[in-house]
């Protein structure tokens, strides 16, 4: 009863995640070329040979850089909703797109892809849970807002990469523009960080081994607050950053709590700390 999960990277300079079993594995958007894609899971010892699928949330090039090579070159199918592929933003070979639709699990293996729709300023975007043998894990980025539907679907994750995307005050005070500012804090933007523990405080089951905060921005976030912010409630979750420069190590998630952990391990080794920092 277990899933590996890896993040690749994780930001707008590109997303990808890897969620799998001992025999087959998916991608979560593909937003690195295909050979940095190669290039980490090798790191990892994680292999190309066992990914049978490509699920793409939505259409920005973050998401969808690498999809094409990597599906010609592994003879693998690209899952999309019709909304997105329609939009015509996506380069992918027309004979190995698939479509997902909102709650109709797509049966990879012993894995089950199960999409669901989101707030985003993209034509149709979707998050997704994935489960196998009794774990279920959950990428929730790229989120206007914690929407019943990501609030419903995060509640049932024993492992998650969540969006933690910005700190409030850092964007206020930055230079962006202001309509910029506006998209970000949107509904259809991204969540920033207080946003994302509010859900994690309301919703996070009692069984999360594991969470992994994504899509950092560069300009407007720093490791560190994100960390401090949630350091308080982590509880028995451990708690880490998906970078945006390397790739996370490989979680082991077995549905188990680490027995007697105290002080979440993730946040207070220092040294790590100083590798997530930009």
């Amino acid at each position: 009863m277990s899933l590996y999960i890896s993040s690749l990277n994780s930001g707008s300079n590109g997303n990808c995640y890897y969620i799998g079993n001992q025999n087959e594995a998916v991608l979560i958007d593909a937003g690195l070329s295909c050979r940095d894609t190669e290039t980490r899971m090798t790191r990892l010892g994680l292999s190309m040979k066992i990914v049978k699928a490509v699920f793409i949330s939505h259409e920005h090039t973050d998401h969808t850089r690498g999809a094409q090579v990597i599906s010609r070159k592994y003879q693998i199918p690209v899952y999309t909703s019709a909304g997105t592929f329609n939009s015509r933003r996506i380069s992918v070979d027309p004979d190995k797109v698939m479509h997902f639709t909102a709650y109709s699990p797509v049966n990879i293996g012993n894995l089950a892809v199960s999409a669901f729709p989101k707030r985003h300023d993209a034509f149709d975007p979707h998050s997704f849970t994935i489960t196998g043998n009794g774990i279920t894990v959950g990428v929730l980025t790229d989120l206007g807002s914690s929407c019943e539907h990501v609030i419903t679907n995060f509640s049932k994750c024993h492992a998650a990469f969540l969006e933690a995307n910005y700190d409030e005050e850092m964007l206020e005070n930055g230079l962006y523009p202001y309509i910029l500012k506006s998209r970000i804090r949107s509904d259809y933007g991204h969540l920033s960080n207080r946003q994302s523990l509010d859900l994690f405080k309301q919703h996070k089951p009692e069984f999360m081994s594991h969470l992994l905060l994504s899509h950092l921005s560069q300009d407007n976030n720093n490791p560190r607050l994100v960390l401090e912010l949630f350091e308080k409630h982590c509880g028995s979750t451990r708690v880490s950053i998906a970078s945006r420069h390397h790739e996370s190590k490989v979680f082991h998630i077995t549905g188990e709590m680490a027995p007697g952990l105290s002080g979440n391990p993730e946040i207070v080794n220092q040294r790590s700390i100083q590798m997530w920092l930009f």
